[in-house]
């Protein structure tokens, strides 16, 4: 096959119940403009941003007050401001879309084989009151950065609602770096509590990581607590001893003395830092990139629910770390009132089949994971198919890579026939995307398949001018317009000058994200790879 081949079409009836042609309809019926198909209210999406963007607002039902003003300066970039006057919270808004007394699965969590929870919203909100409750006793207030040395499981998420309900920071890594990875991160944030596991588990091994605890606390500090969560104790492997790290108390330890009770969100400015996530540091020191509250929240519910067609009741999952954005991002499902489905590991134990029973045990509706992983599993000859009915599995999303167009073969060959198979692309810069899926538009066999809503994407070339769709030539992914989840700013770069240098230098005023892509005549992305050849 060539890569000029459609791979699949939604049926009329999948168009018919999708997200986005709701918000198309709702949209059309407010503005009174015509939006046929995705083409046209991606136009209207960047013509009309402060509309497009009030939209997205209302229809993702964000809790808080949104004030008058939309967008200041909206012309500077970096320096735009989006809604200036807006108040909200963002844990609030992950927390309310369920009554506080569902019964029903907010999190269902595997670790390798060792360990399966099912944590239902109700408990959900009760760790994140009991949580934000010790943080505050441990004088923890807005602004301040709370760290995590976690493994994918419920108590980061718990830990981090917890936390953000506060209007604390907050700033993860997973618990195989080493140290001087760790401290190379957390040392230029100068978090005040650190949450981390006891250990971990892959490829059926136990990981105990205290010592390591111990000696990066030792070098951080400013951090006054440690909350030990028990993984490795959970799964028969003995008590750890925690009193070998400084200021470390277990988790139960920790949350004991407070009781459930409603929780006080603060409700903070739409910029107000929500996260920290790092640059890879291949050439140097980490940048630490500064996401703001508000913009995360719409940009990542957008994606959700219009890219992603996530329902109420969907269960989604993504194969992640709690330091890849891809862990952020899939925490935000929350707010679209999915289930989310967590694993930690190796996912190539039992034969490479334990996601694909994962997801068929639990009912996945989305399936999210790394183009990396898709290539070793066609390599290795897991064929989900064969083993598993997946019948209620609507989406796949990958990124990590490009997605090579053998991949998207494997997709429909060895997974199922039905499949929205979204290869998706952005990046921790914008803790969000710039090329996503869409469930009304057909897959082209290597092609991702449009620009995000409200990005404003081009291809330049080394000119800086526009290079246009369909004539098969490469060249830089830029977006000539400010959307809400630029970052805030970089940690400790006096006057942005690292924050404008990395994002702005090579065409002023133009985001040029750096990676090498070609815009088809379908209006789809190839990806080629970085145009920088690092990811620093």
């Amino acid at each position: 096959m060539t890569t000029d081949t459609i791979l699949w079409q939604p049926s009329p009836e999948r168009i018919a119940r999708a997200n986005i042609t709701a918000f198309a309809r709702r949209v059309a019926a407010i503005s009174g403009e015509s939006l046929p198909d995705y083409a046209a209210l991606w136009r209207w999406s960047n013509d009309e941003r402060e509309a497009f963007w009030r939209a997205v607002w209302d229809y993702a039902g964000i809790v808080g007050t949104r004030g008058e003003r939309t967008l200041v300066d909206a012309t500077r970039m970096p320096g735009a401001k989006w809604f200036p006057d807006a108040r909200i919270n963002f844990a609030e808004n992950l927390l309310t879309r369920r009554a506080a007394d569902d019964a029903g699965d907010a999190l269902v969590f595997r670790g390798e084989d060792k360990l399966t929870r099912h944590v239902s919203h109700a408990e959900l909100v009760a760790g994140a009151s009991r949580v934000a409750a010790a943080l505050k006793a441990q004088g923890v207030v807005a602004g301040d950065r709370v760290a995590a040395y976690v493994a994918n499981m419920p108590e980061a998420i718990i830990a981090m609602l917890g936390a953000t309900s506060l209007g604390a920071v907050w700033s993860s890594c997973s618990p195989d770096f080493g140290v001087q990875g760790v401290l190379d991160r957390f040392g230029q944030i100068e978090p005040r509590v650190l949450f981390a596991v006891d250990g971990y588990w892959y490829n059926g091994k136990p990981l105990p990581i205290l010592d390591k605890v111990a000696d990066i606390v030792a070098r951080l500090p400013t951090v006054e607590r440690v909350v030990v969560i028990p993984y490795l104790e959970a799964t028969g492997q003995g008590p750890q001893d925690v009193a070998r790290v400084r200021g470390a108390v277990g988790w139960e330890a920790f949350v004991a003395p407070h009781a459930v009770a409603p929780i006080e969100y603060v409700r903070l400015p739409f910029d107000h830092p929500l996260y920290i996530l790092y640059s890879s540091g291949t050439t140097g020191a980490p940048k630490c990139i500064v996401h703001g509250a508000g913009g995360t929240l719409l940009q990542h519910l957008k994606e959700h629910l219009l890219h992603g067609d996530v329902k109420a009741g969907d269960r989604l999952f993504y194969f992640t770390t709690c330091l890849w954005m891809m862990w952020n991002w899939l925490v935000s499902g929350l707010g679209a009132g999915a289930t989310l489905l967590l694993y930690d590991g190796s996912p190539f134990i039992d034969r490479g089949k334990v996601l694909w029973d994962f997801a068929e045990a639990e009912r996945a509706t989305h399936f999210g994971t790394s183009a990396k992983y898709i290539d070793h599993a066609k390599k290795i000859g897991v064929v989900p198919r064969k083993d598993f009915a997946l019948a209620h599995l609507r989406t796949v999303f990958s990124t990590g890579s490009p997605l090579a167009p053998e991949s998207f073969d494997y997709g429909y060959q060895c997974v199922k026939d039905d499949l929205c198979l979204s290869s998706i692309a952005g990046g921790t810069d914008i803790v969000s995307c710039f090329a996503l899926g869409c469930p009304t538009l057909p897959v082209w066999r290597g092609e991702l398949q449009c620009r995000g809503l409200g990005m404003q994407v081009d291809v330049y070339d080394d000119e800086g001018k526009p290079i246009a769709a369909g004539t098969q030539v490469k060249g830089e992914l830029v977006c000539t317009a400010p959307f809400p989840s630029m970052p805030v700013r970089f940690w400790n770069d006096p006057g942005d000058a690292k924050y404008r240098a990395t994002y702005f230098e090579r065409f002023p005023g133009v985001w040029r994200h750096g990676d090498y892509v070609e815009l088809t005549e379908h209006d789809g992305l190839i990806f080629y790879g970085r145009s920088d050849a690092t990811l620093n």
